[in-house]
């Protein structure tokens, strides 16, 4: 989880530990770099593939705000922000591809290189976006999100972000993952390899997905390779019968093998 040398990435998280002293602006500053290189997350896999909320990173985030004047920022238009956190500064050197046109990536995210960005779109504090992912336009990648390697995160699609409280897994989009447009991820729902999302698919951690192939219902997690289409099911109930009210229920309809790349399975799902 952190390629920080190990005396400056335990010094960290003393600083940050639950119930210990103030933190000061300098190991903000630190850990807010750290974060921007990836060398620490908020959440990382186990060699389990289970996703473990590191809490000390999200304390030192929360300091950020705490410590933090609001200040004058100097922004197209004008801007207010916390001193600490406010829009990073891409390079060149950085490797990433930042289209001008309203974007913002703010202090404390990392883009790995190889990350494309369309405008406008925000990509908030603790989040994590790996190499090759596409944010396209009015994509929000919430506070602590994590989004692995080759994601595609379509037009307007939303992944909530978490904060408080410290140990709440945030949303999890892993690598190779298909997120159509205008899906919404919320409450620390984890989304697994190669996974394929068709558009408006909304899902939070106790969204019920109906497994249509493997007969089956999941809460919180979609799994690897599954393609996930909005469906419905009938309202229960004499007066929902008479007036045919359905609600909403995200199907899985197939799963993709080695040689279906997204756009083709979500082509053959809505047909």
């Amino acid at each position: 989880m952190s390629a920080l040398p190990t005396t400056a990435s335990s010094e960290l998280e003393t600083a940050f530990a639950e119930g210990g002293a103030e933190p000061t602006v300098e190991q903000v500053e630190q850990l807010l770099a750290a974060l921007e290189a990836g060398e620490v997350r908020a959440a990382s896999p186990g060699d389990d593939g289970q996703w473990r909320v590191h809490g000390w990173v999200k304390r030192g985030i929360l300091a950020a705000f705490r410590l933090s004047e609001t200040i004058e920022i100097d922004w197209p238009g004008g801007s207010v922000d916390k001193s600490l956190v406010p829009a990073r500064r891409i390079t060149a050197g950085d490797g990433i591809r930042l289209v001008p046109g309203g974007t913002s990536v703010r202090r404390g995210a990392y883009l790995a290189p190889g990350v494309v960005v369309m405008p406008p779109s925000y990509v908030n504090a603790g989040a994590h976006v790996g190499a090759g992912s596409m944010v396209d336009s009015h994509v929000l990648v919430g506070s602590c999100a994590q989004v692995g390697e080759g994601v595609h995160l379509s037009t307007a699609v939303q992944l909530g972000g978490v904060l408080e409280p410290v140990g709440a897994r945030p949303v999890v989009v892993e690598d190779e993952v298909f997120v159509g447009a205008q899906c919404g991820l919320y409450e620390g729902v984890v989304v697994r390899r190669g996974a394929v999302l068709a558009p408006g698919v909304t899902l939070t951690a106790g969204t019920t997905i109906y497994d249509l192939v493997e007969q089956r219902e999941l809460r919180g997690e979609v799994p690897p390779g599954a393609v996930v289409v909005p469906g419905t099911r009938p309202a229960r109930g004499d007066y929902a019968a008479v007036l045919g009210l359905s609600l909403y229920a995200p199907v899985i309809v197939k799963y993709r093998d080695s040689s279906t790349d997204a756009a083709t399975a979500l082509e053959e799902s809505l047909r």
